[in-house]
């Protein structure tokens, strides 16, 4: 019995010696993550009369989305790195307070019609629309009074109806009313977001002209910063675009009509270049957006499936993300309006989103195109349906190479 007691007293000896290194081995095996894990508690929130939450997709290999329904925002975007740690690649908000107060664009489903409209008019069959003009400057900056991304409320600042489809896939529909923000007809929106095991996040939308000839033109506009330091400058990453051309803009930031050849130009990014290296160039397309905010040429006709836009890798964390899609244009965003302003610029782990700390590359028919007969149609007569697809695919690359600006 003696003996007995003898042994259990060693045997919880040696468990209260052991333990602190069990707890070191434990912590050693789940490492704390360098991200904020967003919380659907604080997402909760009536706007409009309509419930506000966060929804989760995510894939069997680890990669996580979180999208809020308020303006269908992308709110995070977790994917490894090289060394196959996870880090959050997407600019947003801990919290839908935050998002209300912050930059209004960041994250959301563009409609019901992306990028500008000058002066807020168009004409449609003869019928000129007046529209919601949300696009203005301040002195000393050139005169600017357009529609921006659909007018003051667009898809941007609505609650959407949402439906978790599955663990991989959540839907989000809206419904665009026959004269909200001057825009003609009704026009129901179905978008489904969905992660792939291929590590791709997927937008697919649909929309039909339900009673009246109207335009449209979709985009997504996620802030992306591929080192998953948030805060950090993107001019290093590393950009290609297969594009010839680039479509011209006044001081206003609207489409003049024409194209300019990028070749010779701070605009030629046909072979892999540093976003930062010409950025500072003393060239008129750089001046009018203070760094890039260019809409490049795909295609001239309508794609029928999907084709690539754009490439774009850290050289840190040797992430790489590819976008495709079905649109015959991208307009390249290098974060020249996120100015480190607080609130507004106060992102998730109380990073501060300062000036290029992210970047958007957004598929679409063109800037404008409601107002350039030479541009992709965005007209859709009643009965029709506009489809399409943007697809942003994850992947690493395992070298490490160096960026010179």
């Amino acid at each position: 019995m003696r003996k007995a007691t003898i042994v259990l007293s060693l045997c919880a000896a040696s468990a209260m010696l052991l333990a602190p290194y069990a707890v070191f081995a434990a912590s050693k095996a789940a490492p704390v993550p360098n991200y904020v894990e967003l919380r659907d508690v604080d997402f909760q929130k009536e706007i409009d009369g309509k419930q506000v939450g966060l929804y989760t997709i995510k894939n069997k290999k680890g990669m996580v989305v979180k999208i809020t329904n308020y303006g269908a925002r992308v709110e995070q975007i977790l994917v490894p790195d090289r060394a196959g740690k996870l880090g959050d690649v997407a600019q947003g908000y801990e919290t839908i307070d935050q998002v209300l107060g912050g930059q209004g664009s960041m994250g959301a489903f563009i409609g019901r019609y992306a990028n500008r409209i000058a002066n807020g008019t168009f004409s449609l069959d003869g019928t000129e629309y007046k529209l919601a003009i949300n696009d203005l400057s301040t002195p000393p900056a050139p005169p600017r009074q357009n529609t921006l991304h659909g007018g003051k409320k667009g898809s941007r600042f609505v609650v959407f109806d949402a439906k978790q489809l599955s663990d991989s896939a959540v839907q989000m529909t809206i419904l665009f009313k026959d004269g909200e923000e001057g825009f003609p007809g009704d026009l129901p929106v179905k978008v489904v977001y969905s992660v792939t095991e291929a590590n791709e996040l997927v937008i697919s939308y649909d929309a039909v002209a339900a009673n009246k000839k109207t335009v449209a033109n979709f985009t997504g506009h996620t802030f992306f910063n591929l080192s998953g330091d948030l805060g950090t400058s993107i001019e290093d990453h590393i950009l290609t675009v297969p594009s010839d051309k680039v479509l011209e803009v006044s001081s206003a930031l609207v489409p003049k009509g024409n194209f300019r050849d990028v070749s010779g130009t701070p605009m030629d990014f046909r072979k892999p270049k540093a976003l930062g290296k010409d950025i500072k160039a003393d060239y008129d397309l750089l001046k009018a957006g203070n760094g890039y905010d260019n809409h490049f040429v795909i295609s001239m006709k309508q794609p029928t499936e999907l084709g690539l836009n754009a490439r774009i890798m850290d050289p840190k964390s040797g992430r790489v993300l590819e976008v495709w899609s079905t649109e015959p244009g991208v307009q390249v965003y290098s974060g020249n309006f996120l100015e480190g302003k607080l609130p507004r610029d106060l992102g998730k782990g109380s990073t501060v989103y300062k000036f290029r700390s992210g970047f958007c590359l957004e598929p679409s028919r063109f800037p404008d195109s409601v107002n350039h007969s030479g541009f992709p149609t965005t007209e859709i007569k009643p009965g029709e349906w506009y489809s399409g697809k943007i697809v942003y695919k994850f992947s690493v690359d395992k070298s490490k190479p160096v960026a010179k600006k």
